[in-house]
């Protein structure tokens, strides 16, 4: 690039540098001798910058210094090549002088703050992000690292909930979150996210932020009193309904609670697990009140298909530990139907066809998993047990034998190989065999 194309383009950012009026009283031809100097003093500080000549180039800027005192170019200028020359006190200066002479201009501002940076001078940094922002919001992710560094968790968490709210989420702000909420799991200080509620009600995360921190303390009143407000300030808020369905159970508000679910059910921003969580609550209540089948039925399909949730498994195993075999049968068969892997699926099923007497059942599907799980004991035991039951002797004592070989540290499950075996052995004639798996079974009483 041409000499006079660049001192004409740096010239023109200098427009607090008015040389008619800081020569007006001299004589034309000096004015003219004057401006051409400071061009050329101007000129050349760029010139041994760019070579990286900081000390002259700060001789030719102290020079146009002299000139023009008040230009906020100039010092800034001079506070850019004592950075670049690892000066930082005296770049500081001169860099706090141009943000005393133009305020307005955010790079004398982020200059600055890269000098407190450098120096690791972080409450000084924070202190000048915070009039960077205003005229730059992107550097809101920098003033939420150095709160994270300074361990200014509330403060942190109160950008963060405005970051996300603003800009959406990112994997380091996630990572954020986790930190924040580890670090104040148990802190009783309110104050930040309280006033920043109070500025913004509309901010959602502040909410969930507070309501977080009053449940991880135990305040349960405060933590419904701030979904209640949520609701009422952001009426569409999905996670106002998430907090108040377990107190409308608990309350046995029941259509205030289905309400709550369905709106989070039918929304698409909810992640499934929450949805889960809420079902799972449901589920328990709905135990104690028969009159909700219709309800959970309708939740149930929700999942229904869902390759990652078993929802028949856990409804079959509530119904077993409840003694509703015809339930939990109903339940299990459909949770295997969709994965015959599933080990607890497998094991509540067959235990539920012993306990109602379905013994061909429970002799055929142990084994088909046997077939398909030839290592696993506890296939052989039912299958063992309904053979058993149904007076094939032969193939019941086959199975068990072979079972028992399988079972490893396992004491009450080996007990109840021996005993069914005893039982089979006496009624094959085996008292020989009986007797040795008895003398087995006492070493282990």
């Amino acid at each position: 690039m041409r000499r006079g194309v660049v001192v004409k383009v740096f010239m023109l950012m200098l427009t607090t540098i008015n040389t008619s009026t800081l020569f007006a009283q001299n004589q034309p031809n000096d004015v003219a001798s004057a401006t051409t100097n400071f061009e050329e003093w101007f000129y050349d500080s760029l010139k041994e910058k760019a070579i990286e000549n900081y000390d002259k180039a700060i001789i030719n800027l102290e020079k146009c210094l002299e000139k023009q005192p008040q230009s906020a170019i100039i010092n800034h200028e001079l506070g850019k090549n004592y950075f670049l020359w690892k000066q930082y006190t005296t770049a500081e200066k001169y860099f706090i002088s141009a943000t005393q002479i133009d305020a307005k201009n955010k790079w004398y501002w982020i200059d600055l703050y890269e000098v407190y940076y450098q120096t690791k001078n972080f409450p000084k940094g924070i202190e000048i992000l915070q009039k960077v922002i205003p005229l730059d919001k992107n550097y809101r992710d920098d003033l939420l690292s150095l709160y994270m560094y300074t361990r200014q968790f509330e403060k942190a968490l109160v950008l963060l909930n405005e970051l996300e709210d603003t800009d959406g989420k990112t994997e380091r702000r996630n990572q954020y979150r986790v930190e924040i909420n580890m670090q104040t799991r148990n802190s009783t200080s309110y104050s930040d996210l309280e006033n920043a509620l109070d500025k913004n009600p509309q901010n959602e995360e502040n909410y969930l932020s507070l309501i977080q921190r009053y449940t991880d303390n135990n305040q349960e009143s405060k933590a419904i009193e701030m979904a209640q407000k949520l609701e009422k300030n952001i009426p569409n808020s999905d996670w106002a309904q998430v907090f108040l369905f377990k107190y409308y159970l608990e309350n046995n508000n029941i259509s205030k609670a289905v309400q709550a679910i369905d709106k989070v059910f039918g929304s698409s921003k909810m992640d499934k697990k929450v949805k889960y969580k809420m079902y799972n609550q449901f589920l328990l209540f709905s135990f104690k009140n028969q009159n909700l089948e219709k309800e959970l039925d309708k939740y149930t399909q929700y999942f229904a298909n869902d390759a990652e949730i078993n929802v028949y498994k856990e409804i079959g195993k509530f119904y077993y530990k409840k003694k509703n075999w015809e339930l939990a049968i109903k339940n299990l068969e459909l949770s295997f139907k969709k994965s015959n892997s599933d080990f607890e699926t497998n094991v509540f099923l067959l235990a539920s066809y012993e306990e109602v007497k379905s013994l061909e059942k429970m002799f055929a599907i142990g084994n088909e998993l046997i077939d398909l799980f030839p290592n696993q004991p506890e296939y052989y035991f039912f299958a063992g047990k309904g053979a058993h039951l149904l007076k094939n002797l032969k193939k019941s004592n086959d199975l068990l034998q072979t079972g028992l070989d399988y079972v490893v540290e396992n004491i009450a499950l080996e007990k109840d190989f021996l005993t069914e075996l005893i039982q089979v052995s006496n009624e094959l004639g085996n008292a020989t065999q009986a007797s040795s798996y008895q003398a087995r079974l006492n070493k282990l009483k």
